[in-house]
């Protein structure tokens, strides 16, 4: 083709494109295993059965959920009579300002397709979900570093032209599939491409892989997504067709009922939730007697509450109280590891069939203090006394690796979970309690002297936390926090100061900010 004809066909490509005449792009955001490629390969497949050219490419993200892939795409109407001069050539990433579909598997993840420009008020959809997936540096965090969810979907819909949000991880659950077939959904439902929605229940029969979940995930999502639910929070999400999962059994244990009718009549109304929790985690973590415990010790507390504070004290003590009673050990991670529930989900996430042969490894890392802490009191005092048999003891910790898929592996950590039964008389057992009758010692000798700082010494519960050497760095915090405290009981603002101390301890591992916050 000479000039003049290159010429005159770019004229006519531009003629055509002022027509309104232009490819269609879309972004898809999904986290890895979420199948953003699997909804990329059906929607090519969508755009040829709907006689449309198409192109897709997709750039990964990292791993352990500090990113995401991004998988773009463009559609054209495909003609006939279209020369090949004609013929689109297509972009291979998304531009600002440039897209008009974006669909998101998680909320974050939309939000992030915003600060990049790819959605805007006067061009793009945006679909998303809006279920979250934490991020590394959100639970990584040693206080509550969750990104606000209530306002990101409250700030979202603005920056978009149409905004559809619901909770697709939901319907995913409801119908035992994947999130990419509610995705699909939602995109179809979206009216944002001019594609039949048979079409796109036609490319799910075509991949021929759970095709009966995909199709019921699909047409939940479509209908959802069809009403344009731009303000439907989380929680709402209706479904049609909701297929039941079971229910909880009402039969409750003699003595469980006992602490039940012990919260009811013991306790006021504005505590009652909080200790069911409590009681609930205390159970399942010991036994019905160690909950009992936890009320006779609340009930301490509350004797030295009142009314006219809204039972603050009592509230926060309730919380701190049941999980340091429920301190993490090598008893708990095994039984944690080896319940039928975990081995269950763990089944479910993955979608293995139930004849498909699952290999599930635990990647452990005991330490010697662990392993003393488990041990008869006598006997952990006296191997931490020793350094010759804490040298030999060196050979059992460090990296370990247990399949829990074998009969030997899953036997070993079940015996130990069992083992738990003996919990009271363990050294860990006896040190953990001794901090927390500290605590609460620190806590009512406080209450009718200084309010405000008995209440800052209950939050404090907050620096003990987690297993091995996380757990002991939250001792060193806390031990830290409280001792000056002390030493300025009388001084005036101590709650204040010791608040701040608190939320240093918390802002980083290594303690800098709290050694900062203790020279001020």
């Amino acid at each position: 083709m000479d000039a003049a004809a290159r010429g005159q066909a770019t004229i006519r490509m531009v003629d055509r494109l002022k027509d309104g005449v232009r490819p269609l792009k879309m972004a898809i955001v999904a986290l890895g295993g979420q199948g953003g490629g699997v909804v990329a390969d059906w929607l090519i497949d969508v755009a040829r059965r709907e006689n449309y050219l198409s192109q897709a490419t997709s750039v990964p993200g990292v791993a352990q959920r500090t990113g995401a892939t991004i998988y773009y795409l463009e559609f054209y109407p495909h003609r006939q009579s279209t020369p090949p001069a004609l013929e689109p050539v297509f972009g291979l990433m998304p531009l600002p300002a440039d897209v008009d579909l974006v669909a998101s598997s998680e909320l974050l993840e939309g939000c992030r397709a915003v600060l990049r420009g790819f959605v805007t008020p006067d061009r793009t959809t945006l679909v998303t979900s809006t279920h979250r997936s934490y991020t590394i540096a959100e639970k990584s965090n040693l206080t509550d570093g969750r990104i606000d969810a209530d306002l990101l979907l409250t700030k979202a819909p603005a920056k978009a032209k149409l905004f559809i949000a619901y909770d697709m991880e939901k319907i995913a659950d409801t119908f035992r599939s994947v999130i990419s077939a509610v995705l699909l959904g939602g995109i179809a439902g979206s009216g944002a491409l001019p594609f039949a929605s048979e079409s796109y229940r036609d490319a799910i029969r075509d991949a021929g892989i759970s095709v009966e979940r995909s199709l019921d995930a699909f047409n939940a999502s479509l209908d959802l997504a069809s009403r344009r639910g731009a303000a439907i929070p989380p929680a709402a999400a209706p479904i049609s067709a909701v297929k039941s999962r079971g229910a909880f059994s009402t039969r409750i244990h003699p003595d469980v009922s006992h602490l039940l009718h012990r919260v009811c009549n013991e306790f006021p109304r504005p505590l009652q939730n909080v200790l069911k929790v409590a009681l609930r985690r205390l159970v399942d973590y010991q036994d019905p007697r160690y909950a009992s415990d936890y009320l006779d010790k609340m009930a301490h507390i509350l004797s030295q509450d009142d009314a006219a504070h809204d039972h603050r004290l009592t509230i926060e003590v309730a919380r701190g109280l049941a999980l340091w009673m429920t301190f993490e050990d090598t008893f708990r991670v095994a039984d944690l590891k080896t319940r039928g529930a975990r081995v269950s989900r763990i089944r479910e996430e993955v979608q293995a069939p139930p004849a498909q042969v699952l290999q599930v490894t635990e990647f452990m890392k005991p330490r010697v203090e662990e392993i003393c802490g488990s041990l008869p009191t006598a006997i952990g005092r006296f191997l931490l006394r020793s350094p010759k048999l804490l040298k030999c003891m060196q050979r059992f910790a460090g990296d370990r690796q247990i399949s829990t898929s074998t009969l030997l592996g899953f036997l070993f950590l079940r015996l130990l979970a069992r083992a738990g039964y003996w919990r009271r008389s363990t050294l860990r057992f006896i040190e953990e309690t001794a901090r927390i009758d500290s605590w609460l010692s620190d806590i009512r000798s406080l209450t009718a002297v200084n309010y405000d700082l008995a209440l800052e010494v209950a939050a404090c519960h907050r620096l003990v936390k987690g297993y091995g050497a996380t757990h002991e760095r939250g001792l060193m915090n806390y031990a830290r926090v409280i001792a000056a405290a002390k030493a300025a009981r009388i001084t005036p603002g101590v709650a204040a100061d010791l608040r701040r101390w608190r939320e240093a301890a918390l802002a980083d591992d290594d303690g800098i900010a709290l050694d900062n916050a203790l020279l001020r």
